[in-house]
């Protein structure tokens, strides 16, 4: 047998082998925002795991044009575990939290009951078929 017939036998053969069913390893996760006010800019959606939590980078995101009312932002390929996620609407278009006199001047969200500041408090658990997760936009006063 020649080399090249070498090759082409393999590849035969490979074709020949049974395919093997795909593993999920990644899901989306449906992001619905309601209550957001028509100020234009856009909303940024960010996942942060436990070692990522409060930091600049989250683990994955999604970001949008607003739309007032309700809206939804996927984030796609998602690896299963627990997440925090927060949402901002950066109305001005300065990619940061705006504040005044010390305090948010722009609409926030995240996952976990009112109040919550820690990652268990804020966490949700993204499975192998993703999640769902529904918040409403706070703006300040």
């Amino acid at each position: 047998m020649t080399f090249k017939s070498l090759i082409l036998a393999g590849a035969v053969s490979a074709l020949a082998v049974p395919a093997i069913p795909s593993v999920v390893w990644a899901a989306d996760v449906a992001v619905t925002l309601t209550g957001v006010q028509p100020q234009g800019g856009t909303m940024l959606v960010s996942l942060q795991t436990r070692d990522q939590f409060m930091k600049p980078m989250g683990a994955a995101g999604a970001m949008g044009e607003a739309q007032a009312g309700t809206m939804t932002l996927t984030i796609e390929n998602v690896a299963p575990g627990d997440y925090a996620l927060m949402v901002m609407h950066d109305a001005d278009g300065s990619w940061s939290l705006t504040t005044k006199d010390g305090k948010p001047a722009e609409g926030l969200a995240h996952s976990g009951a009112t109040g919550a500041k820690t990652f268990d408090e804020m966490k949700i658990t993204v499975t192998e078929q993703g999640a769902k997760v529904t918040l409403p936009l706070v703006y300040p006063k």
